[in-house]
């Protein structure tokens, strides 16, 4: 697998950045422009990526196109649609969102998120998305949230037989996943089942951790990885088997220091384990 970073600084100058992530010694990394970037900037930073030697894993369009506002959900699908549209151009490994929300908030949980109807919106969304841009480089994905499809590996299942486009697949990020104390303790067997019937659909993976706390109620809390209980072990070896190419990004982190303690607990696993590592 690549592992990269989604650096918390911003950037300009593109030789900068790709000067950062090889000094993190990282081999993919999230696309770091917004959508008002101009197309000569946009191939600057994509030949400086390449010449570095570093796969685009994402560009995130993170957006809600299921919101209960018509006008912003139009707005959303135009913009995953550009966002789309971007990185076939730039042949990233995918274009990735979240579902979105029924509620206000673009991520954030509603009563209507996990009903039939919201299922059968996002079903029509995401096809309006990909029919729109046909992209022939590159996936649209969804990364999977607690309170929104896809919440697990059957509801993900179900959207990829009912979007059947074949440029959909799966963005993996297993600590959005656990979302009870069952799920919390048994994460290794749900990290093996993911890959297990997702796999042939992974096209990228987030590495976050995740710890339970013991304030009532249930309190579970995003950390750095190898400060929380995600079973890594399970996710390196099930992450060994599949295309050596396939990124790892570590996400959410404040400092370079945070994301350069991270990439040394994964490399240090990853080296006990013996699973390659580029």
């Amino acid at each position: 697998m690549r592992l990269g970073a989604a650096l918390s600084k911003t950037y300009e100058d593109p030789e900068v950045w790709a000067a950062d992530l090889q000094r993190g010694g990282y081999t993919a990394a999230v696309w770091p422009l917004g959508d008002e970037a101009d197309e000569e900037t946009v191939l600057a930073f994509a030949r400086a990526a390449e010449k570095a030697g570093i796969v685009i894993a994402e560009v995130g369009a993170w957006s809600n196109p299921i919101g209960p506002d018509e006008r912003v959900r139009k707005e959303a699908i135009e913009f995953c649609r550009r966002r789309l549209a971007l990185a076939d151009r730039i042949g990233a490994v995918c274009c990735v969102n979240i579902a979105g929300s029924r509620g206000g908030k673009w991520d954030g949980p509603h009563p209507e998120n996990l009903t039939q109807e919201t299922f059968d919106l996002i079903v029509e969304t995401v096809r309006a998305i990909i029919d729109a841009v046909k992209p022939t480089r590159t996936c649209y994905t969804l990364e999977p949230m607690p309170w929104v499809y896809p919440h697990t590996v059957e509801s993900y299942l179900a959207l990829i037989a009912a979007i059947d486009r074949p440029r959909f697949a799966v963005h993996l990020d297993p600590v959005n996943l656990i979302w009870s104390p069952e799920r919390f303790y048994t994460n290794g067997a749900l990290i093996e089942d993911c890959f297990a019937r997702l796999g042939p659909y992974i096209k990228s993976c987030h590495a976050k951790d995740i710890v339970l706390r013991e304030d009532l109620t249930v309190h579970l809390e995003e950390v750095r990885p190898g400060l929380g209980g995600l079973d890594y072990r399970a996710y390196l070896w099930s992450l060994a088997g599949m295309d050596p190419d396939l990124p790892l990004i570590i996400e959410h982190l404040p400092t370079e220091e945070d994301y350069a303690a991270a990439a040394g607990y994964i490399r240090g696993l990853a080296g006990e384990l013996g699973v390659p590592l580029r």
